[in-house]
């Protein structure tokens, strides 16, 4: 049987198979998810996704699944809950970011899924080296700028392309990795 080829950061840990191979790079739609996705990419900032990506469940669990209405809701209580909950990344201006986003997201005419989606660029070049891959673009820093402009917050211009290639907003998969598509 032979192996398929991955991006290089696909093969570097056996956490990151399953995650490269169903996921990273795949449209997603939908403002919970989307609201899951930056989140997590925001919670990355200045850390492994590694790290997030192993206490994934564990976000979840705290942020009752992404749900943005629910998080809309915490208070308090749930803030100093987050603050000492082991299973995930225990930063207060991350934890109030997400709090805020939540409050945020549910204000948007349109819907979260539509505005971020409206970024994503019309044409695309494949990657052909893991070197060749920018950490922001014309779009994430739109983006980004839209998001402050609105109240979002932790949402810079390099969270927002990595969530953009995270949701396949872009499809930065190496030119030799099999889930390259055209």
């Amino acid at each position: 049987m032979t192996e398929r080829r991955r991006c290089d950061w696909g093969d570097s840990a056996p956490d990151y198979v399953g995650y490269h191979d169903t996921e990273w790079g795949v449209p997603l739609h939908g403002d919970n998810q989307l609201y899951e996705r930056l989140t997590l990419e925001a919670f990355q900032s200045g850390l492994s996704w590694l790290t997030i990506l192993r206490k994934r469940e564990g976000f979840r669990a705290a942020f009752a699944g992404f749900d943005l209405a629910t998080v809309a809701e915490f208070g308090e209580a749930d803030r100093q809950r987050l603050l000492v909950d082991p299973a995930i990344v225990r930063n207060r201006a991350k934890i109030d970011a997400a709090i805020n986003n939540a409050r945020v997201a549910l204000t948007v005419p349109e819907g979260l899924s539509e505005l971020l989606w409206s970024f994503a660029p019309t044409i695309h070049q494949r990657p052909a080296l893991l070197s060749d891959i920018p950490a922001i673009t014309p779009e994430s820093k739109a983006m980004a700028k839209e998001l402050k402009r609105r109240g979002f917050a932790f949402v810079g211009p390099t969270t927002a392309y990595a969530m953009m290639q995270a949701v396949g907003m872009v499809d930065d998969h190496v030119a030799y990795c099999w889930r390259a598509t055209g």
